[in-house]
């Protein structure tokens, strides 16, 4: 999912004596609309409990969760709160990345939280130590909720904000945690917008096949020549690693160092896979500077390059370098510094983000997707349920829970919640994974035609399909009701506890 659903901090390498390989170099991003450019975030901390479910564990311990906040368009005391349920990296990359969530509160005077996930970016329960076994333990999606829940409360009692709707925010894993929050916390969210939210697949519903299949359609609808001289490159590296010839792979792909065994094939493999996954979520109209650096269009350049001259391994290259060399600084590439194969197949990007993401993928969140050369453009790379429980056994020392998210999270069940907006682009190959069709008036999903990974919570962009535009206005609408109708139960609760009051106090007793 950091193929979705994490941040990618590429990792610089450098050799002497290797000419520099080709990159991309970013045109600049059509002018931004609206106030999005400029939220003036206040970086701050909330004491958060290390473990909410066992009162004698850690020793009721704390620790500091970073959290974003402003009130630049806040309507003191009256106006919602805009809640971002921080996903898998550092928060202020989702904050930057999210400027729908400030035009919008412009629009209704709402005070912006982003919330930064336990175990990533600044927010380390046990430091540098987070990572080992047990502290690791603490890293679920139910602490994350809580933690969550603990703090919208607690925020909203210090701002003197008790009567103000809340509404939350997510992309990606962020938007399952968003869908998350109104199923387990309804008392305390009234409304969510779950954008690219794939509840579905990593739920470990569906079909294992289909993300790759999805990956390769992008490239197939700008060309299926595209998509053929793609599985031709992979079928070309395949017969120079059947031979062994290693040498000729090493120059072919500019490595750093020379591959010596299957392994340094199979991982090279995943990371070329990767950098036509993240191209494919990443499809927007215009160059961005999120989980890397992309130019705008990035699947349309990814043909172009593949499509570029008769060298099929030398344009698989140069096409992998879209993702791994926008900046041009790379004289080669290091496999193993670049990518890490891990329990989530579509990537689990660099740094402690990548560890506390593979944990997550090793027990709560199921990602066994596979390419296999028939229905996708990507060598044979299976994963199964069996292939997961071998390597978490082995890296984390845990069995994984397949069915964990459907009993505990509904699963495909969800016709009695609501207040719930399931945005999915039709570019994302995510999308198939989560809701793509209303299931009640209050349920709603909202199809985004030309749409890439949580495009609708970019800001406004001169470059933006008019798809966008109109599902944006819509998510505006039914949030704005939404808030209306919570500002109604509050005032009827207070109503209602006010007359209590005064009927106890009238009670005789015989």
């Amino acid at each position: 999912m950091n193929g979705i659903l994490a941040l990618f901090t590429l990792v610089g390498c450098f050799a002497v004596g290797l000419d520099a390989l080709p990159f991309h170099g970013l045109k600049k991003s059509k002018k931004q609309h609206g106030s999005s450019t400029d939220p003036k975030f206040t970086e701050k901390y909330f004491t958060q409990i290390l473990d909410h479910f066992n009162f004698n564990s850690m020793g009721n311990g704390t620790f500091s969760q970073r959290y974003l906040i402003t009130d630049k368009y806040w309507k003191t005391g009256y106006g919602p709160i805009f809640f971002y349920t921080g996903n898998e990296g550092d928060i202020w990359e989702f904050a930057l990345n999210s400027g729908f969530i400030v035009e919008l509160a412009a629009q209704q005077g709402a005070l912006i939280i982003f919330a930064e996930h336990r175990y990533y970016g600044k927010s380390l329960p046990f430091g540098e130590d987070s990572f080992n076994i047990p502290e690791v333990g603490l890293l679920t999606v139910e602490q994350a909720l809580a933690d969550y829940a603990v703090m919208i409360t607690e925020l909203k009692q210090e701002l003197v904000a008790a009567d103000c709707p809340v509404i939350v925010f997510g992309g990606s894993y962020g938007g399952m945690l968003s869908v998350y929050m109104r199923l387990k916390y309804p008392n305390v969210v009234a409304g969510a917008l779950a954008a690219s939210a794939p509840i579905l697949s990593t739920a470990g519903l569906g079909d294992p096949r289909q993300f790759f299949r999805d990956v390769t359609a992008d490239f197939q609808d700008v060309s299926p020549d595209c998509r053929d001289a793609v599985r031709e490159a992979f079928g070309r590296l395949k017969e120079l690693a059947d031979k062994q010839d290693y040498s000729v792979i090493q120059g072919k792909f500019a490595l750093c160092q020379t591959p010596s065994s299957p392994r340094d094939v199979h991982q090279l493999n995943g990371l070329l896979r990767n950098a036509f996954t993240l191209m494919a979520m990443l499809d927007y109209p215009y160059s961005t500077h999120f989980m890397g650096n992309m130019p705008a269009n990035p699947v349309k350049v990814g043909c172009e390059t593949m499509l570029s001259g008769s060298d099929l391994l030398t344009n698989l290259r140069n096409t992998a370098g879209i993702v791994y060399n926008s900046t041009g600084e790379l004289t080669c590439f290091d496999l193993y510094k670049l990518y890490v194969e891990c329990a989530d197949p579509t990537g689990c990007g660099l740094g402690f983000n990548s560890l506390a993401w593979d944990y997550q993928a090793c027990t709560e969140i199921d990602l066994c997707f596979e390419s296999n050369n028939v229905t996708d453009m990507f060598p044979p790379m299976p994963f199964t349920e069996a292939d997961r429980e071998t390597y978490c056994t082995k890296r984390w020392g845990v069995v994984p829970r397949p069915n964990w998210l459907k009993v505990h999270f509904w699963g495909d069940d969800l016709s009695t919640a609501s207040n719930i907006i399931f945005s999915n682009g039709d570019l994302d190959p995510w999308a198939n994974g989560g809701v793509r069709k209303s299931l009640s008036s209050s349920l709603v999903a909202i199809n985004i035609s030309g749409g890439a990974h949580h495009l609708d919570l970019r800001g406004s962009n001169d470059a933006d399909p008019g798809s966008v535009i109109k599902a944006r206005k819509t998510e505006s609408q039914l949030i704005e009701e939404w808030v209306k109708t919570e500002r109604t139960r509050l005032k009827q609760r207070e109503r209602w506890q006010g007359e209590g009051q005064h009927r106890h106090g009238t009670i005789v007793l015989r």
